[in-house]
């Protein structure tokens, strides 16, 4: 079956180029000489991260409980959770985990691992913890080396939990001082660093030089070594992922409507919306709920209801959190269908 004879709107994925975008960053960080860990928001699909490690990914990372279970059913070990698990619901979801998985998470104050720490000591399991530094991402970390020393030496002495090191996002070069301060307080108190993990897609050779152990990127699955803000660089080349959308309407000779709008690229979606494989010179310049709006003042073409387009959409992982399935395909053919195992896993 061709892509073109699915029902739409469908989410499908060039598997040549997804492979492509997987093998070429794990080159990439070899090449460095920096442990890659491949980050599964992006996609959210068990099969992929599975691709990730094959090539070369060191464990995997999640950012909420329910990825991390997901992948963890799906028989993913080595889990990095970078985010603060809060409350005791989500806690005891934590510890159950580490029952039969690696586990490890990020956090930046005393609440958290204290937390982390009570229900590990009830369920007899240890937690793994990086204290996360904020080295000028301005979203979470501890604000000061003495205050990452602090914490490190806190989680010593703290039953159920093993300091693994040091982690901050985006890694940045303005962040090297703050870094360099941590580690060598951490070193003069004999608190371990055998993970000293940095993060964000196309930041590989900054956390190289901050002196990072590994590097977390995960969009370039499917935007490749750096990340797209242009629609100039939807490059089917360079991006697997496009929905696959059929013409409904042609009210005027300038314009076209297609069915994917808002609930199928991304609610209050980023402008512009995409690039149109089939129709450069096309402009998708509104969506409502469940209509695209495109400009087709630029093409030569004559539509007609019934016309198969497909969209690149500029934030693509954002598309892949609205749909159940994501069909993989290979010059045109369809090969295989994933189910989107972690759609909506929010908590």
């Amino acid at each position: 079956m061709h892509i073109y004879d699915l029902d739409t709107p469908a989410v499908v994925i060039d598997i040549d180029v997804l492979e492509r975008n997987i093998q070429q960053m794990a080159a990439h960080c070899k090449g460095l000489g920096i442990t890659l860990r491949g980050h599964t928001k992006s996609h959210k699909n068990p099969a992929i991260a599975r691709m990730q490690v094959a090539s070369g990914s060191r464990g995997i990372v999640c950012q909420k409980l329910g990825d991390a279970e997901v992948m963890a059913k799906a028989g993913l070990d080595d889990i990095l959770m970078t985010y603060n698990i809060v409350g005791r619901q989500k806690v005891r979801r934590l510890t159950e985990l580490a029952r039969w998985r690696k586990m490890t998470v990020t956090a930046d104050s005393e609440e958290v691992v204290r937390g982390i720490s009570d229900q590990a000591r009830i369920d007899g399991v240890r937690v793994g913890v990086l204290v996360e530094m904020d080295t000028g991402g301005k979203r979470t970390g501890v604000q000061s080396p003495e205050a990452a020393a602090q914490l490190g030496q806190l989680v010593m002495g703290l039953p159920g939990l093993e300091l693994r090191g040091l982690m901050t996002y985006p890694s940045l070069t303005s962040g090297k001082a703050f870094m360099d301060a941590a580690v060598e307080k951490f070193h003069e108190l004999g608190l371990p660093t055998s993970i000293i993990s940095g993060g964000g897609t196309g930041h590989e050779a900054i956390s190289k030089q901050l002196g990072c152990t590994e590097h977390r990127s995960g969009s370039y699955v499917y935007e490749g070594l750096s990340r797209i803000s242009r629609n100039e660089d939807l490059d089917p080349q360079r991006c697997p992922l496009r929905v696959v959308t059929t013409v409904v309407s042609v009210p005027t000779r300038d314009r076209v409507i297609i069915d994917g709008g808002m609930k199928t690229f991304r609610l209050f979606p980023t402008y512009p919306y995409g690039k149109i494989i089939e129709e450069p010179d096309a402009s998708i310049y509104g969506m409502s709920v469940e209509h695209g709006h495109v400009d087709v003042s630029k093409c030569s073409r004559k539509f007609k209801v019934g016309d198969r387009l497909t969209v690149i959409p500029l934030y693509q992982e954002g598309v892949t959190n609205l749909h159940e399935e994501i069909t993989g395909f290979r010059k045109g053919e369809v090969e295989l269908v994933w189910r989107v195992e972690g759609r909506g896993k929010v908590r």
